[in-house]
């Protein structure tokens, strides 16, 4: 066989089979139709990470919030999280820099909010 034989073939292969994506192996992450869910977790307030450092004046916009998460810049507990999606809970601790936030949300998701202050 000729090598554009070859090249014929192997793209005649059948696709690939899915593959999890990013949210599948999320387990905090919410999903509308989670029937297991117990009504704990439906009725527990959260917050995104990316709201936060807007709320909290560390980040002017969503752009820059986002350029700090991926860049590494943020710790959620302890940990760097590098995505801006991620749920934060009420006591969750969020570092950047030499400043530290302990999460404080209300009970109704409007009134979502964050209270911080510093370790330094």
């Amino acid at each position: 066989m000729n090598e554009a034989g070859a090249c014929a073939q192997r793209w005649s292969d059948p696709p690939l089979p899915y593959t999890a994506r990013m949210d599948d192996a999320n387990p905090r992450a919410e999903t509308p139709d989670d029937s297991d869910a117990s009504p704990e977790q439906e009725e527990t307030p959260a917050i995104r990470l990316d709201d936060v450092l807007k709320l909290a004046g560390i980040a002017a916009t969503g752009g820059q919030a986002k350029h700090m998460i991926q860049s590494g810049e943020v710790k959620v507990n302890g940990v760097i999280e590098t995505r801006r999606k991620h749920l934060l809970h009420e006591g969750d601790e969020v570092a950047v820099g030499d400043e530290t936030f302990v999460v404080e949300l209300a009970g109704e998701e409007g009134d979502a909010g964050e209270q911080g202050g510093s370790d330094a």
